[in-house]
């Protein structure tokens, strides 16, 4: 990854903050031993407000100034409701206002702290004023950009941007690209998201099943092309999940590299 000299590459958790330490582990030996810029998850599920500032300050002393700040999924049951830390947090909005939060990672020069955004609304969000009210309040705690969720309709995407921006919220909001090269794991990822699966690609990938690179062409090209859209209308970036495999992530990188290089047609 370090030849194609990414923005950064995030670290997540696993389900139910299931791999904390290995995260914090790995985040650190990025920042350590390779020229990558480390983004290290921090959620606020099954973690006390004491446990928090330990980790803060775990990437403090490891160099590490970037954080993506998100409420988390309940352990066991991510689509469970979410049950807080009885000394902890509920809300992720809570956790960017938490002081070590903003005062150790602060201290880098390229400070930032992202939060999540849901081009489909959040899946326990009663409607979509509550849902910009709830993210707008995450800008105004010190948000400096978003994340989205997954998706697959560019739309959801530019919806949501509109929205945020008539909401007078200002912020870099980073699309998510899922290279869906596999109809059993994006059909999970998706039942999980609450993400809309379209039925075209779903149909393209259940006939590829016995053919993984057959899958593996439909899930880039059909990645491409968003990429290659959003960028069109003005995203500010991709963050692309590799699920520990690079492959899908730098055939698509290509492929919007070969789009945008491409003479018009005439």
């Amino acid at each position: 990854m370090e030849a194609f000299a990414p923005d950064f590459v995030s670290v997540t958790y696993g389900a139910g903050g299931s791999s904390r330490e290995r995260t914090t582990e790995m985040t650190r030996r990025m920042a350590a031993e390779t020229t990558l810029r480390p983004v290290a998850h921090l959620t606020a599920v099954g973690h006390s407000v004491a446990g928090l500032r330990r980790i803060i300050g775990q990437y403090a002393d490891a160099g590490i100034g970037d954080v993506l700040v998100l409420r988390g999924d309940p352990p066991g049951d991510p689509q469970g409701p979410p049950v807080a830390h009885p000394d902890g947090f509920t809300h992720a909005r809570q956790l960017v206002e938490l002081v070590e939060l903003v005062e150790l990672v602060r201290s880098s020069e390229d400070l930032t702290i992202g939060v999540a955004a849901f081009p489909e609304r959040r899946p326990r969000s009663p409607d979509w004023e509550c849902d910009i009210r709830h993210f707008v309040a995450k800008r105004r705690a010190g948000a400096d950009c978003a994340i989205t969720q997954m998706f697959f309709d560019v739309e959801d995407y530019l919806r949501l941007r509109d929205r945020i921006a008539a909401a007078g919220c200002d912020i870099p909001i980073i699309p998510e690209i899922m290279p869906a090269t596999d109809i059993r794991r994006t059909s999970r990822f998706a039942e999980l998201s609450g993400a809309a699966f379209p039925q075209d690609l779903a149909r393209r990938l259940d006939a590829a099943r016995s053919d993984p690179g057959e899958g593996h062409r439909v899930g880039v090209a059909h990645a491409t092309a968003r990429a290659e859209r959003l960028l069109a209308e003005g995203a500010p970036g991709l963050h692309c999940i590799t699920l520990n495999k690079t492959t899908p992530a730098l055939d698509i990188h290509a492929g919007v590299l070969t789009l945008s290089r491409s003479p018009p047609t005439r």
